[in-house]
């Protein structure tokens, strides 16, 4: 039974999460709820793993074994039904450089890139240093949760001649797990529009039942002619600093165009570390996933029950996947910058400011519940203090 609750001290480990805040807002004694990586000790094997790599004491270069291919082949086999085969697997050090590469693969500059609105804020960033024109397409809020309005989307594909889509699924910050219908519908705009998607699936592996992961190219066999899939233990495992991930490309003229993109920018070779720990926590670290989901399950419960009960007035979207939820405050009638300023001095609480992830996420926060219970309590308890008298409206 492996202990979450512990509280494991992480200032002064040069964290991002934990050691750039003080500096960046002047203020002491914060907890960080914000960078998407979780404060839990990564699984014993995997730290067994790099102890034996780091005890033979040379570190020069590495090749990718195949018993690591082989645990990336079974584990999405196993977990996600999806079939890849070795020639199909290529490395980066992350998804992001990923998005990148593709951007530069598949499109010209000038081109049209849409993303969803609100969506990781990084995926807007690359599509504008790569010089592309960035779509934004909004989500819509239903039922508590975003959905997607495909007529409007076909139709911004048409409009703006769209090259490419970047997909989130599950989406962040959301928390969306997109239905094989969803996936479905999608797929089929962007096949009869040209348009190649890249399917960002970090968090495959965080989903709560009874929602279930679906890949993008497990929809339909001919969705591979179209797209790539990105992904990496790294989330699944809380192994960020790895810097390890892996692009799935079935189609051979895409994956072509990849691989020449990543030779022209030098990029591919994987730190030997990242091989040795993805192998690790693939292989030998499932019980440690399930024991984390039934955590992650209740802390998410905890959330939930805690806003509806003492900050009725943010209201929030009960994630499916991932291990954050998205909090909108707007009731308040804040201002982006009131509101953060609001958390970070009276609440001493560090979220993330939701405007990052496009103009709809204006007056939302997302909050990273995965973390020891206890800090989790404390970090709401201050944000329903600092917020106790404040005026709705």
């Amino acid at each position: 039974m492996i202990n979450f609750d512990k509280v494991h001290p992480r200032l002064n480990t040069n964290s991002v999460k934990w050691d750039t805040i003080a500096k960046t807002y002047k203020e002491e004694n914060l907890l960080p709820l914000w960078v998407a990586d979780m404060d839990f000790l990564a699984p014993e094997p995997v730290k067994k793993a790099l102890e034996k790599a780091v005890a033979q004491g040379i570190y020069g270069y590495s090749i990718v074994p195949d018993s690591l291919l082989d645990s990336i082949i079974d584990w999405q086999q196993r977990r996600h039904g999806y079939t890849i085969n070795k020639e199909a697997i290529l490395f980066n050090s992350g998804v992001v450089p990923s998005i990148a590469l593709a951007i530069q693969s598949y499109t010209q500059e000038g081109d049209a890139v849409l993303i969803h609105d609100p969506v990781y804020h990084p995926f807007a960033q690359v599509v504008k240093n790569n010089q592309r024109t960035l779509i934004q397409e909004p989500l819509l809020e239903k039922d508590g949760h975003f959905v997607i309005d495909f007529e409007a989307m076909e139709q911004t594909i048409i409009e703006k001649k769209v090259k490419l889509f970047l997909l989130c699924n599950p989406h962040n910050p959301g928390g969306r797990v997109w239905s094989k219908e969803e996936l479905l519908t999608i797929g089929r705009i962007c096949q009869k529009h040209q348009v190649v998607v890249v399917s960002d699936e970090i968090h495959q592996d965080i989903v709560f039942a009874p929602n279930h992961f679906v890949s993008f190219q497990t929809v339909e066999p001919s969705f591979a002619d179209f797209s790539i899939i990105l992904t990496s233990a790294t989330k699944t495992f809380n192994l960020a600093g790895i810097k390890n991930s892996m692009v799935f490309i079935k189609d051979q003229t895409l994956r072509s165009q990849f691989a020449k993109t990543q030779e022209r920018n030098v990029q591919g070779e994987i730190n030997t570390f990242g091989l040795v720990a993805t192998e690790a926590a693939y292989r030998e670290s499932e019980a440690w996933l399930e024991e984390l989901l039934s955590y992650l399950e209740a802390n998410r419960t905890f959330v939930c029950d805690f806003l509806t009960e003492q900050l009725p007035a943010v209201t929030f979207q009960k994630p499916e996947g991932t291990y954050l939820i998205w909090l909108d405050f707007s009731a308040y009638g804040l201002t982006d910058n009131q509101l953060q300023r609001k958390l970070i001095k009276e609440a001493n609480v560090v979220l993330n400011q939701g405007n990052i992830f496009g103009p709809h996420g204006s007056h939302h926060m997302r909050l990273n519940f995965a973390c020891p219970k206890e800090l989790l309590e404390k970090a709401l308890n201050q944000i329903a203090a600092a917020f106790k008298d404040q005026p709705i409206g």
